[in-house]
């Protein structure tokens, strides 16, 4: 029977109703009290790091994670967080960078509804996790939810209040959950042959700005000095506007020529960025050392660069890290 570690840290999954609106008050014990048959297929030890909404969850709480299963790794056969939706998909990508080449899963669940009423997605969210924790194929750092495996780096919330709330974005599910069954469509953990690695930093000063039709290209400049690092999601397949002057081409000639990196991306969720194709994204990558994210969730791009950046100064060294693939979060370079 494999041993579990769960990892409690809030979300609506251990809330309950307040006056002031839901906020997290049960404990990772009592979560265990609303899933007898759990104790059927594995033993289960908890923790709880701390309890927050996870809109509070930032980098340091990702590096305490990672530090936590690091200490408790050699003990456990699989990882279960109980996490709050509206940033799992950052947890879940943060993780896979800072936790690389595991061959123990680490599961990132949660759930749409409060674990304590009668109608909820809870119950199953969290069993299925645990289930697949203590599969002898699962591996790496996933989410599991509404029945789906998704690759820690592939997830993005589409839906505010749907129980079916995560999509594995430009890349398939890594497995379905139906009751006790567990169905893998990629399944590549005899493949990886690459020690496990541990990071222990992340830089938190990176911004991701959003382009609307008619943004003035010199807000790059207001935000020069308080970032290291800059993800710009750009409409379409990428580019940059020029409204008839070059601000635009100055700001970002004033970022790259500092050596901090910008990465483009894209609004659009699904297949990626491709800024090869238009003009207002051609004459910049030709002109420009800029990264692209391709086919890379916004999560991931974010979560990537501020690892990426946290490794190495160096802007060479820095590209390299962001274009290495980390738990199948690029496809296409």
């Amino acid at each position: 029977m494999k041993k579990i570690l769960l990892i409690a840290t809030g979300g609506t999954i251990a809330s309950k109703y307040t006056q002031e609106g839901l906020s997290p008050q049960i404990s990772a014990d009592e979560l265990l009290e609303y899933i007898p048959a759990a104790a059927e297929f594995c033993t289960i030890d908890t923790v709880q790091p701390f309890s927050l909404d996870s809109t509070n969850i930032c980098a340091p709480h990702w590096l305490q994670l990672a530090r936590l299963i690091e200490k408790k790794y050699e003990f456990y056969d699989g990882f279960v967080i109980c996490h709050g939706t509206d940033t799992m998909a950052y947890t879940a990508a943060a993780l896979s960078y800072l936790i690389q080449n595991n061959r123990r899963p680490i599961v990132i669940t949660g759930a749409q509804k409060p674990i304590d009423l009668a109608i909820t997605d809870a119950r199953s969210n969290l069993l299925d996790s645990l289930r697949f924790a203590s599969h002898d194929r699962a591996h790496g750092v996933s989410i599991v939810f509404g029945g789906k495996v998704i690759a820690g780096t592939r997830a993005k919330k589409e839906f505010s209040k749907s129980y079916n709330a995560f999509s594995s974005i430009n890349y398939p599910d890594i497995a379905s959950i139906h009751d006790d069954r567990i169905i893998f469509y990629i399944d590549d953990k005899d493949h990886s042959t690459k020690p496990l690695k541990f990071y222990h930093e992340m830089n938190e000063r990176i911004f991701l700005l959003k382009l609307i039709p008619g943004i003035d290209g010199k807000v790059l400049d207001a935000l020069f000095a308080s970032y290291d690092g800059l993800i710009i999601e750009s409409f379409g397949v990428g580019g940059l506007p020029s409204y008839g002057n070059d601000r635009f081409l100055e700001a970002l000639d004033h970022w790259v020529s500092a050596g901090k990196p910008v990465c483009m991306a894209t609004q659009v969720t699904h297949e990626g960025s491709d800024m090869d194709v238009y003009q207002v994204g051609k004459v910049i990558k030709e002109r420009f050392p800029v990264l692209e994210s391709y086919d890379m969730t916004l999560e991931a791009s974010v979560t990537k660069m501020m690892w990426a950046l946290a490794q190495s100064k160096d802007m060479s060294k820095c590209r390299e890290l962001f274009y290495m693939t980390v738990n199948h979060d690029l496809l296409f370079v």
